[in-house]
């Protein structure tokens, strides 16, 4: 298994993140090459919780234009991970 700290990457915050945690889900971007059980065994270590199950997708990065010129956002996976009940993460906590 890899470092946790090269699986996740960053929590990921938003106003749709905020209302699955009253599901005891919780959003993250992780690396592209991690799997289910890479990020499972992450959570587990950082944040001391017990995780259930792990849903990941890939996010296609948008095109953007700057002036004349085109380029593209990269790419990234997100991943769900849905808590034993009981269980919190204190990143999510206070925002």
């Amino acid at each position: 298994m890899r470092n946790p700290h090269d699986v996740i990457i960053k929590p990921l915050v938003s106003e749709k993140s905020m209302s699955l945690m009253a599901e005891n889900k919780y959003p993250f971007i992780v690396d592209k090459d991690a799997n289910k059980l890479e990020i499972k065994y992450a959570v587990q270590e950082l944040f001391k919780v017990t995780v259930l199950n792990v849903t990941t997708m890939i996010v296609k990065g948008k095109m953007k234009r700057m002036g004349r010129y085109v380029g593209k956002r990269p790419d990234r996976k997100k991943a769900i991970v849905t808590l034993k009940p009981g269980d919190k993460i204190e990143v999510f906590e206070g925002l």
